[in-house]
């Protein structure tokens, strides 16, 4: 089967196609024909080296991934071949392995993939909709009627946490630096897209909010942000921090007047059974129709050093997949 490797650390240039034998599923596990893999920021992170998981060399990227069980390993009873799945980094803490035609999983962390939902859009739900999901409730216990202010919202888990918003009876408004951008947070059920990319948009954000401030930020790019934030949160706010990749100065004293709530959050310390039961709710979203996975861009299997290149620029709008096929 092609897999792309990568032997050393380092950008994306580290990353080869090459063929590799088939796994075989043990006892427990299961093996997935992968028709799509999501391509995650923490993917190029872990590539680096520097990263919080660190793999062992040589190794196979990706923990994100959509397709059709092959095959099931002895004791495994809770699915069949044929039956389309998905798995997700955030449930297993595999971040490695997804960037092949077919992967072996244990079965306790493979979920089912709704038929009306895309192998594409299953392999866009693993983090990104784990980390919104946990953003909103878990560590931003935000509650029905509050105002949401997603900082950074046309990306995979900006998108994913206007529609788990939405779904949950919150008020989400959302930024995006492109009209395109504010096209697809419109699109995703924000009440208002404001655009970050524009002088005096918080003051917009202030305004609609009746000048108190929303009661929950979910902040993409803290190093750019956080002081602002903690400027426009309401009193009593809170502020969760998705995404950063600096330093930034910030006055403690807002925090104290105001009494906010600064919290970080990165998936892979959520406790299992609580990305379980997001996993149940994203899955019922699903069934009902309102969560729909937003796809950006698709590139084939070989071209992943690009899809590297692309989740990381500024202004990327959806999940980044890779397609996995014999043509791709």
């Amino acid at each position: 089967m092609r897999v792309i490797r990568a032997h050393s650390f380092g950008g994306p240039e580290v990353l080869q196609l090459e063929s590799l034998p088939r796994p075989v599923p043990g006892s427990g596990e299961v093996l997935i024909d992968i028709h799509a893999a999501g391509v995650n920021p923490a993917d190029t992170y872990m590539l680096t080296g520097n990263y919080a998981k660190v793999p062992d060399l040589p190794y196979i990227p990706g923990g994100d991934c959509a397709g059709v069980v092959a095959a099931v390993g002895p004791n495994v009873t809770a699915f069949a071949r044929g039956d389309r799945v998905f798995v997700s980094a955030a449930l297993g803490g595999d971040l490695s392995g997804c960037y092949a035609e077919a992967v072996v999983r244990s079965a306790k962390n493979v979920l089912s993939l709704p038929e009306t939902t895309s192998f594409d859009q299953g392999a866009a739900l693993g983090v990104p909709y784990a980390t919104a999901h946990i953003a909103l409730f878990a560590r931003g216990r935000a509650k029905p009627g509050e105002t949401v202010f997603i900082h950074g919202a046309s990306g995979a888990v900006g998108s994913a946490a206007i529609q788990l918003g939405r779904r949950a009876g919150l008020r989400m408004i959302g930024s995006a630096g492109t009209p395109e951008g504010l096209d697809r947070v419109r699109a995703q059920g924000a009440e208002l897209a404001v655009n970050h990319a524009q002088p005096g948009y918080l003051e917009v954000v202030r305004a609609a909010t009746g000048g108190e401030g929303p009661a929950l930020i979910v902040e993409m790019l803290a190093d750019a942000n956080l002081a602002a934030d903690m400027t426009l949160a309401a009193r009593y706010g809170r502020v969760v921090i998705v995404g950063c990749r600096g330093e930034v100065s910030i006055a403690p004293r807002i925090a104290m007047m105001k009494e906010l709530d600064i919290m970080g959050m990165a998936i892979w310390n959520a406790p299992r059974e609580l990305v379980t039961s997001a996993f149940c709710e994203i899955t019922e979203g699903l069934h009902e129709g309102v969560l729909q996975p937003e796809i950006g861009i698709i590139f084939p299997l070989a071209q992943s050093a690009e899809a590297h290149r692309a989740v990381l620029r500024p202004g990327t709008r959806g999940k980044t997949i890779l397609s996995i096929g014999p043509n791709s």
